[in-house]
């Protein structure tokens, strides 16, 4: 059996990064590894049991350090899908996260798109049953 295990985020500081997932998007820490006195192994998921995790992949060099917050050109990047839009959109907006464009009903459900910390776009999702 195959599945997607982590995706790579690249972050500019590691520590922002971890605030902004878990004290904001109340994400779950699930691994913080130093590796070397500069690098990282950092994990977090929407909830212990998801699956999936982002890894926080800090910048190193010019090149990666002009992805971070444009890593798919502008596109939304991410799909958080959630089973309660209204609590976790409500939830967000308290915490500050800012929504870039505004709830909408579409044949496939309830959505609204957010920016992270560094601009990366996201849909919030609570798919139709």
């Amino acid at each position: 059996m195959r599945h997607l295990a982590h995706l790579a985020l690249v972050v500019a500081d590691y520590d922002e990064a971890i605030r902004f997932y878990v004290d904001e998007l109340n994400f779950v820490l699930m691994e913080d590894t130093a590796l070397s006195p500069t690098k990282r192994w950092v994990r977090v998921s929407p909830s212990a049991d998801s699956g999936c995790c982002l890894l926080l992949a800090k910048a190193d060099g010019e090149a990666q350090q002009s992805r971070v917050g444009n890593q798919t050109g502008g596109r939304v990047f991410l799909f958080l899908n959630t089973d309660d839009f209204w609590r976790d959109y409500n939830q967000y907006r308290k915490n500050g996260v800012q929504f870039v464009r505004d709830p909408v009903e579409e044949p496939y459900g309830t959505v609204a798109v957010f920016a992270d910390l560094y601009g990366n776009l996201w849909d919030l999702i609570q798919p139709k049953v």
